[in-house]
């Protein structure tokens, strides 16, 4: 815990060398002229104008020199720096006036050796230089009284820590369970059986063992709460007819995309560039000579094939190490060449031919995008007009009726995904419809429209045994099937307890090692890991699935501390713990610490030192 303090009495020493480094840098950004001389109360202590100010904009420069931006007073006040600022302020004084009231200080001579030994008051030849020390004070705004009164409280308030924190630890046990539980590995045999591994078929369910299951089981047939709701709706593939392109907006299209039809021959091209030439002359030979592979040089420089990947270039492109690289059969490898980045390799994936799209060719693409984006806008356009209409009290049936508007009615549920439902926004638009809302268009993300009313609802129901049969007649079989398979599985479980081999009962066995709590286990059942760490070895347990149920023997437990890993994360952890114990013990009494001194505000002053904030 010794450790501790020091840190403390550190961070506290040049958390005041801080405040010098902001006097020296011009901290006469607040001029305080009023004749208050304090901003509040603690204990015996009072916490001083000068030095609340100073904390406050220490703060605000501090927040400025992470985030790079200028932060204004009204700016910190919002985000409740001032507040912060003044909590701490109070914290401190009332630990300095308990250390008083218990009688914790250092001597004269402790207190000249931690000024002494400040960089910031040593001079070019490393000693103690009492003009610069003045200096630096005089620049801060502080004399030496109060400097060296600040660092008695600061020595004070560091014993005071210690006093508190030291020896406190954390029970072993608390480490010990929380390494366990992340460090305890199983090792498990386990098999499945299913429909296939039953000794008969299941029967076929006779109407009467149907009507029976769906009246003892009707919650799970039930019908969700819906929504009747009747719709319009008109895309830009209903407009299509009414668009007409002239051969010069095709032309003029084909011009616009020229680069997408016609391109160059290409090459799929992969680089590995190098720092030098000579380096790639090395990786050059090692290719030549040592049988090295591609793949390996770009290993060794730790990349990826998909960082020296270019994707497909033109010779063009490619520049000086075009030719080269044209020149080259798939597969080769060539360099090195120069680029833009340095002597390279590279690597030729593919050959694509040259692309030469006639405008006759591309005709037919051309009229089906230009139109779509045509009739897209034409949608737009009366849709406008359709909503006008609705807003003056037309029905949708009319709409549907005097326009190429759909009209269709959909039973919605929160399920639904078919036809419109599966578009989100339909969605969202018929989760908050009321009977109260009228009709109004709204837009679909392909640039449809829609317009909506609620004609009713219905609130969950069963559903009627004829509708859900086939529902009723899985859900039947299933559950005689996991019966069936349980009670066979049963039996094995006893053999296996008693020393059984799966493969002698006739099971497939399948074997996990030294597995954690967060394993996944291909194709077992939920909760399948859960219930191998609820187990002791030599534990048969028998899970259930949807359609087939598990068999799995515990055989080993790995203790956490048979893994070394574990020993060092243990050691972590209870350090940890060990801080965050002293810390919460240690906030626990400044708390009563603060309650004990009843700290007194002067708002008036405080808000005198906030008008002198620029």
């Amino acid at each position: 815990m010794k450790a501790k303090g020091n840190s403390f009495t550190k961070t506290a020493v040049w958390g005041l060398m801080g405040l010098l480094i902001l006097g020296l840098g011009g901290f006469g950004a607040v001029n305080l002229n009023g004749s208050a001389r304090t901003v509040g109360e603690v204990g015996d202590k009072s916490i001083s104008v000068d030095n609340y100010a100073r904390e406050l904009q220490q703060q605000i420069r501090a927040i400025e020199s992470q985030s790079g931006e200028q932060l204004s007073f009204q700016e910190a006040q919002a985000i409740g720096l001032d507040r912060a600022v003044l909590q701490r302020l109070v914290r401190l004084r009332a630990l300095d006036n308990e250390a008083d009231e218990m009688g914790l200080s250092i001597g004269d001579t402790n207190l000249r050796e931690r000024v002494v030994e400040i960089p910031s008051f040593q001079g070019v030849d490393g000693n103690f230089d009492r003009e610069g020390y003045r200096f630096a004070l005089q620049q801060a705004g502080l004399n030496e009284n109060e400097f060296e009164q600040s660092l008695r409280e600061e020595a004070g308030r560091t014993l005071l820590q210690q006093a508190i924190t030291g020896g406190v630890s954390m029970p072993e046990a608390y480490a010990n369970t929380l390494v366990s539980y992340v460090g305890e590995q199983r090792s498990f045999t386990w098999a499945k059986l299913t429909q296939d591994d039953l000794d008969a078929p299941l029967p076929d369910a006779t109407d009467a063992q149907l009507r029976a299951f769906y009246d003892d089981n009707a919650d799970r047939f039930m019908l969700p709460a819906s929504k009747t709701i009747t719709y319009i709706t008109m895309g830009p593939q209903d407009l299509l007819d009414e668009v007409e392109l002239t051969d010069e907006e095709l032309q003029a299209a084909y011009d616009d995309r020229a680069d997408e039809y016609i391109q160059p021959e290409r090459r799929l091209i992969e680089r590995l560039v190098f720092r030098d030439q000579e380096a790639a002359d090395q990786a050059a030979a090692a290719l030549e000579v040592d049988g090295t592979t591609f793949e390996a040089l770009v290993a060794d420089r730790g990349l990826s094939l998909s960082d020296v990947d270019l994707g497909d270039l033109s010779q063009q492109q490619l520049g000086a190490a075009g030719d080269a690289v044209f020149n080259a059969e798939v597969g080769d490898i060539v360099g090195p060449l120069p680029s833009n980045l340095g002597p390279a390799l590279f690597r030729v994936n593919g050959v694509l031919p040259s692309l030469n799209t006639t405008f006759e060719e591309a005709r037919p693409t051309l009229v089906q995008d230009l139109a779509a984006d045509r009739a897209a806008r034409l949608v737009e356009v009366r849709a406008r007009d359709l909503d006008d209409q609705l807003a003056g009290g037309a029905t949708l049936e009319q709409i549907a009726e005097d326009s190429k508007m759909t009209l269709s009615t959909i039973e919605w549920t929160q399920d639904s995904s078919e036809s419109i439902a599966a578009y989100a926004g339909f969605r969202e638009a018929a989760t908050r419809l009321t009977e109260n809302d009228f009709p109004q268009i709204e837009q679909l993300d392909d640039g449809s429209v829609f317009a909506m009313r609620l004609d009713g609802t219905k609130e969950e129901r069963p559903n009627p045994f004829d509708a859900a049969r086939a529902d009723v007649a899985a859900a039947w079989r299933n559950e005689q099937l996991i019966d069936a398979l349980r009670a066979k599985a049963e039996t094995l479980q006893a053999e296996l307890a008693d020393g059984g081999d799966f493969a002698e009962l006739g099971l497939e066995p399948k074997t996990g090692s030294d597995q954690s709590r967060d394993a996944v286990v291909s194709a077992a059942p939920q909760g399948f890991i859960a219930a191998v760490f609820d187990a002791a070895p030599g534990d048969v347990k028998l899970l259930e699935g949807t359609d087939e149920v598990a068999l799995v023997r515990l055989d080993r437990i790995k203790d956490a501390a048979e893994d070394d890993r574990m020993t060092q994360v243990k050691t972590q952890i209870a350090a940890q713990l060990d801080d965050q114990l002293s810390q919460a013990l240690f906030a626990a009494f400044s708390d009563d610490v603060i309650r004990r001194t009843a700290p007194r505000v002067d708002q008036q002053a405080i808000d005198a030192v906030h008008v002198n904030f620029p």
